[in-house]
């Protein structure tokens, strides 16, 4: 029967036998518990060489001996060499020293296991009976799976005094759009703050324990002012809660994700970001708008309609090369498509509205800006909304000619 022990290693001395491919591997994994390593082999394979010069390894360059292993708290031997393995176990059994024999795991005092990490759990898998590396790393894959995909119960249970604040980029907002890594962390939250759009259906499959603020922005109403929720990210936190900040889209792409960092940082709470797919790239591909387009489109300007017509917005949309990507745009695009036409911008450039995209609602309305303020008006187009101006909006640039038509025509598809 095989016992399953968490120990750690840091700081303390593990000795590796051994220069080889097997040396190589575990040597990584020792270096990353940030273990006090020592090798002891006549010879190193490049890469085991490699390792030992980048992360400044004591080498003993000769034939293990039996005091090699004195002071050790865990051993390691994989010398390819059956006898020279077994003497090691054998030298170790002496000492009460644990000892991985990799030539023969049955008969070494202890066994590496296949392990996964997620955040602060980690998780081995090993075999209790015989040695079965393929079969443990094949399970050690489903478990990874589950952890990652955030449906492993991973919140503490226990109160601890560190909190932390986690900023999750949401997406547009299908909950399969999130990443691995935002899955993890909200499996591992105590409290979630959300905003109105993005992947807000995950918040079904949180524990019903979890506190859920909700702090949405709608256009011309924010119930919560800026300063409350940083306010709120860092008391949670100081409280020793885990945190997730939830955000629409990306939290750096017109989220004031840095803001909420520079909170958290000036409170001295510790602050990671997660990145998430920006709704100035993806609700355009939903309606299959790509942003560049050999040929067509070489560079994207994103700007918030919020923040009015720059010289560099105006120098954009003269340009046929740029796209121009228009985030909360709705309520101002009349004002920008008049400077725009006045400018001197042509009448043709084609324009797409493409509204809650990603979704089951969305709608995508095409058009060209002498005609986009009427059309936006007569489709009805409304928040939320994203809003291309430019030649990659093209009807026909990748559907069939005959099956684009220009909404102003009398189609919005």
């Amino acid at each position: 029967m095989t016992a399953m022990l968490g120990v750690s290693l840091d700081g303390r001395l593990v000795v590796l036998v051994g220069g080889g491919s097997v040396t190589a591997r575990r040597l990584r994994r020792f270096l990353d518990e940030r273990a006090d390593v020592r090798l002891v082999a006549p010879e190193l394979s490049p890469e085991v060489a490699q390792l030992v010069a980048d992360h400044d390894v004591p080498w003993d360059a000769r034939p293990v001996s039996e005091g090699d292993v004195d002071g050790a708290w865990l051993v390691h031997t994989a010398t390819g060499d059956p006898e020279v393995d077994a003497q090691v176990v054998a030298w170790c059994e002496a000492r009460r020293t644990f000892c991985v024999n990799s030539s023969d795991g049955a008969h070494g005092s202890a066994r590496m296991t296949s392990q996964t990490r997620a955040g602060d759990v980690l998780v081995g898998v090993t075999s209790d009976s015989g040695v079965d590396p393929r079969r443990t790393a094949r399970v050690n894959s489903s478990v990874r799976e589950m952890l990652e995909s955030g449906r492993a119960p991973l919140r503490r249970v226990r109160e601890s005094a560190a909190g932390s604040v986690a900023l999750v980029g949401g997406g547009p907002g299908p909950v399969d759009l999130l990443t691995l890594r935002s899955r993890r962390l909200l499996a591992e939250a105590d409290v979630v703050v959300a905003d109105r759009l993005g992947a807000t259906g995950v918040l079904d499959e949180l524990d019903p324990d979890v506190e859920v603020v909700h702090v949405g922005k709608a256009p011309g109403h924010h119930p919560v002012p800026q300063d409350e929720i940083n306010a709120m990210l860092v008391d949670h936190a100081r409280a020793g809660k885990r945190v997730v900040r939830l955000k629409g889209g990306d939290p750096f792409v017109y989220g004031r994700g840095g803001e909420e960092v520079s909170a958290c940082l000036d409170a001295g709470i510790p602050v990671e970001v997660v990145p998430g797919v920006s709704s100035s790239v993806s609700v355009p591909q939903a309606a299959g708008i790509p942003v560049t387009h050999r040929g067509v489109a070489s560079s994207v300007h994103i700007i918030n309609g919020q923040s009015g017509v720059s010289d560099a917005t105006l120098a954009s949309l003269e340009d046929p090369t740029v796209t121009t990507v228009l985030l909360m745009g709705v309520k101002a695009f009349g004002a920008i498509a008049h400077e725009a036409l006045a400018a001197g911008v042509p009448a043709d450039r084609p324009v797409a509205f493409v509204e809650s995209g990603h979704t089951e609602h969305q709608r995508t309305t095409r058009t060209t800006l002498a005609h986009a303020v009427a059309d936006a008006r007569h489709a009805g187009v409304r928040n939320p909304a994203v809003i291309v101006i430019g030649e990659v909006a093209r009807p026909d640039l990748l559907l069939p000619a005959h099956t684009a038509t220009a909404a102003h025509e009398g189609a919005a598809g």
